[in-house]
């Protein structure tokens, strides 16, 4: 049965949003991490991300790039699994205070890219509308196209910046990938998935966090322009 999609609460467009909220738009870049339940593959591709970010740039720097996610059957209020928490600290990663969420309109609204899971959750989040199609797709998806970007193409960090140059540089990404989609594609569609490990022993929740972990890591290094380190 196909998940439900996220429930129609109309978000603010730009014009609508107040003087302060349409600045931070401008200053920040956020990117929205999308599975089904938002228990485990979601929070953990979430958290790692952000651990990521604050690794490369530490945590004052990685202000600018905004990481959550949710669920197309989202678990409202719920924790992540027990084993997805083990796997983020297997990484180093905070699992602490996570709080599952229904993907919702307003959501998908302010998200700058969407990274889901499967190719079906990406097809979901595009039904939702509000112009997501250019913005959204499969992590492994991203990863692919955004390897094939020549780096040189996209604006330099700014540390002068008050977000250090990276939303720039991170809108500019979104849009190198999205020019690409067509012309890069995948070798089969099994190669866009990451699998579902609800309900999995905790051997299979590693071998799933060690595929995002690795999907990852390109991604991270062209919004930040930063390798990861040795």
């Amino acid at each position: 049965m196909m998940a439900p999609l996220g429930r129609g609460i109309a978000g603010p467009c730009d014009d609508d949003l107040p003087p302060s909220a349409s600045s931070r738009r401008l200053t920040t870049f956020r990117i929205l991490h999308v599975s089904t339940g938002n228990v485990c593959r979601s929070p953990i591709t979430e958290r790692l991300h952000r651990h990521a970010l604050e690794v490369r740039l530490g945590e004052a720097r990685s202000g600018g790039l905004l990481v959550e996610s949710a669920g197309t059957w989202g678990h409202e209020g719920a924790p992540m699994e027990a084993h997805a928490a083990t796997v983020l600290a297997d990484y180093g990663a905070d699992p602490a205070g996570f709080i599952g969420r229904e993907l919702l309109d307003e959501h998908v609204i302010r998200a700058d890219l969407v990274l889901t899971a499967t190719r079906d959750h990406r097809a979901q989040v595009i039904s939702m509308g509000h112009s997501a199609g250019l913005r959204t797709f499969t992590l492994k998806e991203f990863n692919r196209l955004v390897r094939a970007i020549d780096p040189a193409t996209l604006p330099e960090p700014d540390p002068d910046l008050p977000d250090g140059g990276l939303v720039e540089r991170a809108r500019a990404l979104v849009g190198a990938a999205a020019a690409l989609r067509g012309w890069l594609l995948a070798p089969d569609p099994e190669s866009d998935e990451v699998y579902d490990p609800y309900g999995a022993p905790i051997t299979f929740f590693r071998s799933i966090g060690d595929e995002i972990n690795q999907a990852l890591d390109p991604v991270v290094t062209a919004l930040t322009g930063l390798p990861a380190r040795a």
